[in-house]
């Protein structure tokens, strides 16, 4: 792998390469679901490194907190803080999960990640393609080690894999998870509360999309 492209570290980055093919760049997941756990990783980026916590359904900014580097993560923050009123975390996943994939992938393009696959019709943009194949496969690896009983946990790592589930890619994990697997629910247990939250609450958001796509 080349060293410009070892990771970002950024749970939404590594969640958009895990839901999509680490060739063609087809996602394997519907839309709507992909929306919602996108913007649930990039609301846990903002948890991780401290600029919100999570308490009771309500998202908090975290006063004194230097705002983040990267554009994306101080405009989602931005969002959050520029809120009179105090919104429920499904409202949040909602609102965000309209732009959350493109967001997503055009800051990996950014990155060098990912590349525009021209399209047939010239007015389309066409799809994004990942620049290299096993930087794209990379987030899938670390999703795994969460799973190794022999491997310790990290909060980013048990994240990745807990949306990653939740959005519907839990086929993926099991199909590389170690034998015998680590449960995913008892890596999950460990985070914070208000990491295991928004997993939650992200879970039940798929699952309404999900049922309301049936309908």
């Amino acid at each position: 792998m080349s060293p410009v492209l070892a990771g970002t570290g950024r749970v939404a980055d590594d969640l958009w390469l895990l839901a999509h093919d680490d060739v063609t760049g087809r996602a394997f997941v519907q839309p709507r679901p992909l929306g919602l756990g996108l913007a649930a990783g990039l609301l846990a980026e903002l948890v991780l490194t401290g600029s919100l916590s999570l308490a009771g359904e309500q998202f908090r900014v975290t006063a004194g907190r230097w705002p983040p580097a990267d554009d994306l993560a101080a405009r989602v923050l931005g969002l959050v803080a520029g809120e009179r009123e105090q919104h429920p975390v499904r409202d949040w996943l909602a609102y965000l999960a309209r732009t959350a994939p493109e967001d997503v992938a055009a800051r990996l393009a950014a990155c060098g990640y990912l590349a525009r696959a021209g399209g047939w019709v010239p007015w389309r943009g066409g799809r994004w393609v990942p620049a290299d194949r096993d930087s794209a496969f990379a987030p899938l690896l670390r999703a795994r080690a969460v799973l190794d009983a022999g491997r310790p946990l990290t909060a980013e790592g048990v994240v990745l894999a807990g949306l990653g589930e939740a959005c519907g890619l839990g086929f993926r994990l099991a199909a590389y998870a170690p034998k015998p697997a680590r449960p995913l629910d008892a890596a999950v247990a460990l985070l914070d509360l208000g990491l295991r939250d928004l997993i939650a609450c992200t879970k039940a958001a798929v699952s309404s999309a999900v049922l309301a796509h049936r309908a």
